[in-house]
């Protein structure tokens, strides 16, 4: 058994019309490989020049370890200079990450360097960021707590998407509390013997190169593996809708702040059961039954 994954298409030149009809509006995802050629970034956006520019900003760094017991999810390894980071990036593979890094906030300078595309969609412009990893570095498979529709830019090398519609869910070992699956799983690799549902999940996949954009719909399922050192900006496209809103306080205000609460209280317990609820959840919903 293998996961069922479909390549996701790929357009040039496309318009404001095109994408808003055939992409946008019925929440389908494409890779736009032409949005950043006449951007300053697509020719001067690697790691030397990040070193150059942002080297002495202490930024937090993170791993791919679950977060265990009273720990809080979401919690830095450890903060280093922009600059050592970049060392480390270049040194060879290390799951190391930084992501949501606020470049307007940080460094205003790098902002003259894109563009916001002229595409029909209204961005929220005060936060575009950068998420930043090392060769091998994997993100659990997710979808965005705040519900944006994300236009995802790579720049210096290579990384593996994985995304699946949110009709999918109930195939993917969703931990209750969370907007994350079973961090256990590598979906790089997964082991379908043990979490067959994957198998029944109908997703897609992409190798993002330099330049090239992806477009990852509201609430869509996203894993990403680096293949190589990258570079990557997101532009955040705000959920409008009253029904998504009132989600996307419920995440904020409540969702995450109970199960902080209870991590606190009962942690490596509370972890485990979740663990166990999403197996049992999952398996249900998908009518996989097993014995005893």
């Amino acid at each position: 058994m293998k996961l069922d994954l479909q390549d996701i298409p790929r357009v040039k030149g496309i318009t404001k019309e095109k994408f808003l009809k055939e992409y946008f509006i019925p929440q389908r995802p494409v890779v736009i490989e032409d949005l950043t050629e006449d951007w300053p970034a697509n020719t001067k956006w690697d790691l030397d020049y990040f070193k150059e520019k942002a080297g002495e900003i202490v930024v937090p760094l993170y791993d791919s370890k679950p977060a265990k017991g009273r720990q809080k999810s979401h919690g830095p390894t450890r903060k280093l200079k922009f600059g050592e980071f970049i060392d480390i990036l270049k040194s060879g593979p290390t799951d190391l990450r930084m992501f949501f890094f606020n470049l307007l906030q940080n460094c205003p300078e790098l902002v003259n360097d894109f563009r916001y595309p002229e595409i029909g969609v209204k961005f929220f412009k005060k936060l575009p960021v950068l998420f930043v990893g090392g060769e091998g570095g994997k993100v659990v498979m997710h979808y965005d707590m705040d519900l944006a529709n994300n236009f995802h830019f790579n720049f210096a090398g290579e990384k593996k998407v994985i995304l699946y519609s949110p009709d999918q869910t109930k195939f993917l070992y969703k931990v209750p509390y969370s907007i994350v699956s079973m961090e256990i799983i590598d979906m790089d690799n997964p082991d379908l013997t043990k979490y067959p549902a994957l198998a029944k999940a109908k997703g897609y996949e992409v190798i993002l190169k330099h330049g090239e954009c992806l477009y990852i719909p509201s609430k869509w399922w996203h894993f990403i593996k680096y293949e190589t050192p990258c570079l990557s900006l997101t532009l955040r496209s705000l959920p409008k809708s009253p029904k998504k809103i009132i989600e996307v306080l419920n995440n904020l205000l409540i969702i995450r702040n109970f199960d902080n609460i209870m991590r606190r209280i009962k942690g490596q317990e509370w972890i485990d059961h979740k663990n166990r609820l999403a197996i049992k959840n999952t398996h249900k919903n998908a009518g996989i039954y097993e014995e005893g």
